[in-house]
């Protein structure tokens, strides 16, 4: 794992401390490496959403598709 050294005005380190003693954290690399992990999360999701709002007009599903569908995972949970 590399390692990485930040410097922060008292008064966010303040902060940083009090969510991790308040949320459980064992220290505050772990509360920051789970912050990075969400923005990457949120990231990725709005490169999904970018992609589906470039890709075209939405092409109307008749309901016999989800009538498939449904017949599908019914017999693979019944299997």
């Amino acid at each position: 794992m590399a390692t990485m050294n930040i410097s922060l005005p008292d008064e966010l380190k303040g902060f940083v401390d009090a969510q991790v003693a308040e949320g459980g954290y064992g220290s505050s690399s772990e509360y920051l490496r789970e912050l990075i992990r969400r923005q990457r999360d949120v990231e990725k999701l709005r490169a999904m959403l970018l992609e589906g709002f470039n890709s075209g007009p939405a092409t109307p599903m008749e309901p016999e598709f989800f009538d498939r569908m449904r017949q599908r995972a019914k017999k693979r949970t019944s299997q």
